[in-house]
């Protein structure tokens, strides 16, 4: 895809999105928000893509919101945040497919929410997640209460969010925000292989294994024991199973068509 703010480039059966306004350290402009939503989109059409990548060019991840530009053409941020944020935030959460975020720099605002509404996540070691909202007198926003809370807790990310905290990638790895933490310059070579590995896996257990966890949150433990029944159904009477079950006895690396 062309676009004038966003990146957008497949290998190996990944597809990495490049937030490229580094003149502006990739804060959100109407133009980046759509054209974000344009990569996700042909990313989630496109079969030979199975895991996706979400970065930042140049020396950061992304500032957040824009502030220079405003709501215009909106009359209420309200009205901004459901058009524009509101379908890509969601489009990643609810994906068939796994969605890694690779966090280099300043990640900060409703980027934040970006990144943690990804899947999986890298970050590099000068990386950290900023909870700038409280510093401008505003709130957060993009999901982020609905991501940290759960992640860390009710007093964790309450402090976090009211003392406009920079956690850093070695906290966001203790405290679960994170999966790995590479040196800056290993980054993106590290999240390709990653991806490029998940890519091998089968399509099918991952889809259904995202939506088990994310119903998990909400659910009591005889519900989930129901649901990953009825899921488990649908998984080992795929032909994937069939062939990966049969590669197990021959001892071969099963290969997965998402069927």
């Amino acid at each position: 895809m062309e676009s004038k703010t966003v990146i957008y480039d497949t290998s190996n059966r990944v597809a990495t999105i490049l937030l490229n306004r580094p003149s502006a350290m990739n804060a959100f402009d109407t133009q980046l928000r759509l054209d974000l939503m344009a990569a996700i989109r042909q990313a989630g059409g496109d079969d030979d893509v199975r895991v996706i990548v979400i970065s930042g060019a140049g020396r950061g991840f992304s500032s957040g919101a824009d502030l220079q530009h405003g709501i215009k053409p909106y009359d209420t941020f309200e009205a901004q945040m459901l058009a524009e944020y509101k379908p890509f935030l969601m489009a990643i959460h609810n994906s068939p497919k796994l969605f890694i975020s690779a966090i280099n720099g300043p990640c900060a605002g409703i980027a934040t929410a970006l990144a943690m509404a990804c899947d999986l996540t890298v970050m590099a070691e000068d990386a950290y997640l900023y909870q700038a909202f409280a510093a401008i007198g505003l709130v957060p926003d993009g999901g982020a209460c609905w991501h940290l809370v759960r992640a860390i807790g009710y007093k964790r990310a309450l402090q976090a969010f009211v003392e406009c905290e920079k956690i850093t990638a070695r906290d966001c790895l203790q405290l679960g925000l994170a999966n790995h933490v590479v040196a800056a310059d290993e980054l993106m070579p590290f999240a390709q292989s990653w991806a490029e590995k998940l890519a091998d896996g089968s399509p099918l257990a991952q889809r259904y294994t995202k939506e088990l966890l994310k119903q998990a949150m909400s659910l009591d433990l005889p519900e989930v024991i129901d649901l990953e029944a009825k899921t488990q159904f649908t998984t080992s009477t795929s032909r994937d199973a069939r062939h990966a079950i049969e590669a197990f006895f021959k001892k071969e690396k099963p290969r997965f068509e998402g069927r």
